[in-house]
């Protein structure tokens, strides 16, 4: 049955998911995997001409486990809320997290994902064994770090576009408690708060800010600097956590509730919240604190939302950020979520987002100007040395990321060995890569 297909931005076309517990049986021929669509723009959703994408959800057995080591086996529409139900009450956790748990294994390898530990953890694809998949000519093989080298960095990063993955090999993290002890600090301005980011890297496993993009002058990119690890067994509660009942957006806000006025009045009152001493943390609300508002998605309004999210290198220098922030302030890029992270060393795959820096990334509801905005935040990115996220993206030009991205060449070349025919695609593939519809 068709029906409108989206990432979680809720910019959708026609489109229908095939579901099945055999992903090797639905995979054959299909164009494109999908999880469980929290990509927030247009990488899962088939190309313009097609409608059938797989849906991978209910493909998500647990294989094989080894409780001395922590490598696990599973299916690639395992989600991160079932790996965390199974494994957190015996000890372990995924070695990176991003921002929800309501993604799927085999979207965490098309994304690459990092977290709040990129410093520490790197990205996810740094802590896979293996991958097993179907390539474009239908053959199941198996790719790692050290087996079909070229197709698993391409892979890797590579959002779907070299092959469906129906298996993924990995370590999960031991950890002390299922319990964190964490801390905020409220920082007065961008250039304080990017040293106070790095600084608290050197000694915190999990750091994360959350900005105020709408102040200016001294007090621009003034925010809250979050920094945790897990809680030793002697410093936890005895009881496991329950997961939270999370509150619902139970209908689509007008736009008129997202104006500029109403975002700094937000963002003023978010500052000034009391932050408390350092203390035990629920795991649900440091990891994934929007995870407790169903369908906050809502809040953009009937036309969705795009999340803007680069990252800045450490080469461009600490004033890059307050450079960007001028930049989209002026242009008007009123956001209540705004995101700052310290990010660590490249990942091997060949469209990794992360590099040794900082990202920022931020939440705009789809009005008018959107695409001026991204462009003029695009070409400063480029002059950054910085690239944007495609997990996230859904207005970047095609001539903006072959200037910001060195590695395309290379993960065309592996990708075209791999498809020569060009099988796989997806709506992003066609508008960022000139793939044929």
């Amino acid at each position: 049955m068709t029906k409108l297909l989206s990432g979680w931005g809720r910019i959708g076309v026609p489109g229908r998911e095939i579901l099945s517990e055999d992903l090797e049986r639905i995979t054959k021929g299909a164009v494109l995997s999908r999880g469980l669509g929290r990509s927030y723009g247009d990488s899962s959703l088939p190309p313009p001409g097609t409608l059938d994408v797989v849906a991978t959800p209910l493909a998500d057995r647990i294989l094989a486990f080894d409780p001395a080591s922590g490598r696990i086996r599973a299916e690639a529409g395992l989600s991160l809320r079932e790996l965390h139900r199974v494994f957190m009450p015996q000890g372990f956790f995924t070695p990176v997290s991003p921002g929800t748990k309501f993604v799927t294994l085999g979207g965490m390898v098309a994304a690459d994902v990092h977290g709040k530990s990129h410093h520490s953890t790197g990205c996810f694809g740094g802590h896979v064994h293996r991958l097993k998949m179907r390539v474009a000519d239908g053959r199941i093989v198996e790719c790692g770090p050290d087996l079909e080298t070229d197709l698993f960095r391409a892979t890797v990063g590579g959002m779907g576009l070299t092959g469906h993955v129906l298996e993924v090999d990995f370590t999960l993290a031991r950890i002390p408690s299922p319990w964190i002890l964490g801390e905020g600090e409220r920082i007065h301005d961008i250039d304080a708060f990017i040293l106070a980011l790095k600084e608290a890297g050197k000694t915190w496993p999990f750091t994360v800010g959350w900005i105020d993009c709408l102040s200016s002058g001294s007090a621009m990119g003034r925010g809250i600097l979050t920094r945790g690890r897990w809680a030793t067994a002697d410093e936890a509660p005895d009881a496991f956590p329950r997961e939270p009942r999370p509150l619902t957006v139970p209908f689509v806000f007008p736009e008129a509730a997202l104006s500029r006025a109403s975002v700094r009045a937000f963002n003023a009152l978010y500052y000034r919240q009391p932050l408390g001493r350092r203390g035990i943390r629920h795991p649900d609300q440091f990891w994934y604190p929007l995870d407790q508002i169903l369908h906050w998605n809502r809040i953009y309004g009937r036309r969705g939302f795009t999340q803007y999210q680069c990252v800045l290198p450490e080469s461009a220098g600490i004033d890059a950020a307050r450079r960007f922030l001028e930049l989209l302030t002026s242009k008007g890029g009123a956001s209540f979520l705004c995101v700052i992270k310290d990010c660590g060393p490249e990942g091997q795959g060949l469209l990794s987002f992360p590099k040794r820096g900082i990202s920022i990334a931020l939440d705009m509801a789809v009005r008018d100007d959107t695409q001026a905005i991204v462009d003029a935040l695009n070409e400063r990115v480029i002059a950054e040395g910085g690239r944007v996220y495609l997990a996230k993206d859904t207005f970047t030009r095609p001539e903006h990321f072959r200037a910001m991205e060195p590695r395309l060449p290379e993960f065309q070349r592996i990708r075209r060995l791999w498809d020569p025919e060009g099988r796989l695609k997806s709506a992003q593939s066609v508008r960022l890569f000139g793939d044929k519809p």
